[in-house]
């Protein structure tokens, strides 16, 4: 029976273990991460699904360690995975899989190695990203490449719904990839990283708006930190302008000698951007109050409100 040891968390974690039971791969140990209280749980559990499996769960706050080595080591697993996993593997780790160690990346590689690849796809404006199964090397995001599986990406689209659908494409992938890595027949591409792109970790000021900018970037960030990601914000009046929520029809802007401005026009909260095109925000907070059309209205009239 093939034997793995699996690094996984969030839903691409929870899918991809599910696919490896399915395929009767006996998983000897699954390593995770501790749940973050502070942030929103949209994706289920590994540490759940692996102990209704019986399967050993353990978070290591330190994968490399030298106990964890030693201890995936010695279950001499013929394949390590990894699915959405925070840390990067050491050399060690990797080579402790006898028939190969491979990673699931939420992007079509090599573009968008690294952290965050769906929220940075959505942020540049990419009409499609996927999954990728690939071989882990030291170099993060860079082995051979065994297999993609494409995704849209719409232009009302959210991380959010991006991420779900990237979640369903990576099992998929490694459905139709496992039969293969099995029987040893998934020798790999070597990806051309000259082609591709790296990004890091986003953080949460990197969500913040400057209304300087086209209505599509803005509108593209806006959507690619919506909830349940830390959300897009500006400022104005010295309060923060939370922006959760917009739409984009490529309509011209209604006021352009003074955009970037707010204003209504009906339910609706409008902003006018600086290159002559308008975004609705569907949902807005000015300090901790909802932005709503009529809580707008009440505070600043119908006039156009500068946001510089």
């Amino acid at each position: 029976m093939t034997s793995a040891v699996v690094f996984g968390y969030s839903e691409v974690g929870v899918r991809c273990l599910s696919a490896l039971l399915r395929h009767g791969v006996r998983v000897d140990l699954v390593l995770t991460h501790q749940d973050d209280p502070a942030e929103h749980q949209w994706f289920g559990s590994v540490a759940h699904l692996a102990r209704e499996h019986h399967i050993p769960v353990t978070c290591p706050a330190d994968p490399n360690a030298a106990a964890v080595v030693e201890r995936v080591a010695d279950l001499r697993p013929d394949f390590l995975f990894s699915f959405y996993y925070r840390h990067l593997l050491c050399e060690r780790l990797l080579a402790s899989a006898t028939r190969g160690a491979l990673n699931m990346h939420g992007s079509l590689l090599p573009k968008y190695r690294g952290r965050a690849p769906v929220n940075w796809a959505i942020v540049h404006g990419e009409t499609e990203t996927g999954a990728s199964l690939h071989y882990m090397q030291a170099r993060p995001d860079a082995g051979p490449l065994v297999g993609q599986e494409s995704v849209p990406i719409l232009i009302e689209d959210t991380a959010l719904d991006v991420s779900m659908r990237v979640a369903v494409a990576a099992e998929r992938l490694l459905e139709r990839c496992l039969p293969d890595l099995i029987a040893g027949r998934a020798s790999g591409v070597p990806l051309n990283l000259e082609r591709g792109s790296y990004f890091g970790r986003r953080r949460p000021e990197d969500g913040k708006i400057h209304w300087h900018r086209p209505a599509l970037e803005i509108h593209n960030l806006i959507r690619a930190v919506a909830p349940p990601f830390p959300g897009a914000f500006g400022e104005y009046a010295g309060q923060v302008l939370r922006v959760l929520g917009s739409r984009y029809l490529e309509q011209p802007a209604r006021h352009p000698l003074q955009a970037p401005c707010l204003y209504i026009d009906g339910d609706d909260l409008q902003l006018d951007c600086c290159d002559g095109k308008q975004l609705t925000l569907t949902h807005a907070e000015l300090g901790d109050m909802p932005l709503t059309a009529s809580a707008f209205v009440a505070r600043h009239g119908a006039t156009p409100l500068s946001l510089l």
